[in-house]
């Protein structure tokens, strides 16, 4: 045991004992400085005068000498560890075994030794571990931004039992969240513990705007995610990747780097799941700890149904106390940047691919033990080479694209698990395509065979023509129309030149004998309407002669 001077926080007196020992210096110092200051900390002016006197025995700085405290060894700090922060078993184990001295010290100093010596934040970490110690931390706040800024996406688990096909089950909650507006853009819902299938769907549903989704999403400027492995995995990476989306691995335990959607998993736990039957953290009045066979669960879709109205209900109706009381959809609407909303064909990247190019056969395609997968546009496309991209653990249904350019051919079903109608399409595509054969077919024997008229007397065969008066009058209409416009630039196009039956006639009339007839009739002579009017003469000068 040892004891050592511990200082006490003296910052406020060391300052007002340095302004009077600087007034006494410059004998500026009066009793009305002294009874201020004594006034001011409420004690006596004698213990003022002390303080002074203190100063000048330290260089004009006021030092007190302290009280004795006790601290702790080494060996009470490990007894305090090894009894998890338990500061009174700590302290029984101490003086159990005779290391607080012969003269122990209280219990209530030793508390007081281990709190002083110790921060709350570690001796929760010594009770709890990592988690409890790092709710004790500060951190601080990001700005706020604009929308489509930042995305924080994550899972949650629901604290509800749900029925699930007659079995009691917690489903898992995925979602997306845009950090600027607190406005849940997407999310996805799943029975067992989530994976990549959850994400992408996430994805999709995030991204994705009007008609069936919400007006909130676009494409994020970055994601900020946990390392769970299925955020991590390169399907996740390649399907915000392709659209320029910085994805940002947060270091693991750091629940405040993702703050946004912490609140919203929060939120949603304390706000939604407690009004819901099967509340898993319900009081219970008896001592009953098993669950009860009769009570009424919501089924797994009831449980989609009410989740998807509370979502409706934080976008539209929550508002936000640390955004001017606000809701989401006002901070959403006002904010005026720019949203990029991707073409929905193009997010079949969300999909998994194939390794390798499948045909297509008689039966469709084969992918797997006996699946085999149709759909209406296979007809006529047997041989075919085709890329498979399926979404994780939903095996339902698939997508394919043409093995050559890449060129989207549509979704294709499983065969065992194709509906009627589904049936019904593929076998109306079948007859659809041989009858769009049959016609080419027919078509192509008639051109081919030659038909001839006929005829009562004996004459050489007459071909059938098989124009009709509308066709022959469009092929004038045509040409006439061509013609008009040759007349119009004659300078575009250059005329042929003349052909052995084109005559000039001057050199004609030049052969030809005088008392031949002329070859064209003479043109009559211009009547007097064609002559110009006649102009007044000039008056005549005199001449000499007139004189005379």
């Amino acid at each position: 045991m040892t004891f050592e001077q511990s200082p006490r926080d003296t910052s406020v007196r060391r300052a007002a004992v340095g302004r009077l020992t600087f007034l006494a210096q410059h004998n500026s110092l009066t009793t009305d400085h002294i009874k201020t200051v004594a006034e001011a900390f409420g004690v006596h002016p004698r213990s003022v005068r002390r303080w002074m006197d203190n100063a000048a025995q330290h260089n004009d700085r006021y030092t007190p000498q302290g009280r004795t405290s006790f601290t702790l060894t080494q060996e009470m700090r490990d007894a305090v560890a090894l009894f998890c922060g338990n500061i009174a078993a700590a302290y029984r184990d101490l003086r159990k075994r005779g290391s607080l001295g012969d003269d122990p010290v209280s219990y209530a100093t030793f508390h007081r030794a281990v709190t002083t010596a110790y921060t709350p934040g570690f001796l929760a970490g010594l009770r709890g571990g990592e988690r409890e110690r790092r709710k004790f931390d500060v951190h601080f706040t990001r700005d706020v931004g604009h929308r489509n800024q930042a995305w924080e996406g994550d899972h949650v688990e629901a604290s509800v039992w749900v029925n699930v096909n007659g079995h009691r089950r917690k489903p898992w909650i995925t979602w997306f969240i845009d950090c600027a507006t607190d406005a849940i853009c997407g999310l996805s819902v799943s029975a067992q513990t989530p994976s990549r299938e959850n994400i992408l769907l996430a994805i999709r549903s995030a991204v994705l705007r009007g008609d069936d989704h919400s007006p909130f999403g676009g494409t994020p400027g970055l994601v900020r995610i946990d390392r769970g492995k299925d955020f991590l995995s390169d399907t996740v990476e390649t399907a915000f990747g392709i659209f320029g989306v910085h994805v940002v691995d947060l270091p693991p335990r750091h629940p405040e780097l993702k703050g946004t959607v912490e609140a919203l998993n929060n939120a949603v736990k304390t706000m939604y799941f407690p009004s819901l039957p099967g509340f898993v953290h319900a009081p219970r009045t008896g001592r009953r700890t098993k669950a009860d066979p009769d009570e009424r669960l919501l089924t797994y879709e009831a449980f989609i149904r009410h989740l998807l109205a509370w979502v409706h209900e934080w976008n539209y109706e929550h508002r936000i106390r640390t955004r001017d009381h606000r809701t989401p959809c006002e901070l959403w609407h006002n904010d005026l940047t720019p949203v990029y909303d991707p073409d929905p064909e193009d997010l079949h990247f969300t999909l998994e691919t194939h390794p390798t190019p499948l045909t297509i056969n008689s039966d469709g395609v084969h992918w797997g033990k006996k699946r085999r997968y149709l759909a209406p546009y296979m007809q006529g496309l047997r041989g075919t080479k085709v890329v498979l991209r399926y979404m994780p653990r939903q095996e339902r249904s698939i997508e394919l694209y043409d093995a050559k350019d890449g060129t989207y051919l549509g979704p294709a079903v499983l065969q065992n698990e194709a509906s009627p109608q589904e049936r019904r399409e593929v076998r109306r595509a079948a007859d659809r395509e041989a009858g769009r054969l049959r016609t080419a077919l027919d078509k192509a024997n008639r051109q081919r065979e030659e038909r001839f008229e006929a005829d009562t007397v004996p004459t050489t065969p007459r071909p059938v023509s098989d124009i009709t008066q509308e066709q022959a009058a469009e092929i004038l209409n045509g040409h006439r129309q061509h013609a008009h416009a040759d007349e119009t630039r004659p300078d575009l196009i250059p005329l042929p030149g003349p052909t052995a039956t084109w005559t000039n006639t001057q050199n004609l009339a030049e052969s030809r004998p005088r008392s031949a007839a002329p070859l064209l009739p003479p043109l009559p002579d211009p009547t007097d309407s064609w002559r110009p009017a006649a102009l007044p003469s000039p008056p005549e000068e005199p001449t000499d002669e007139s004189h005379d």
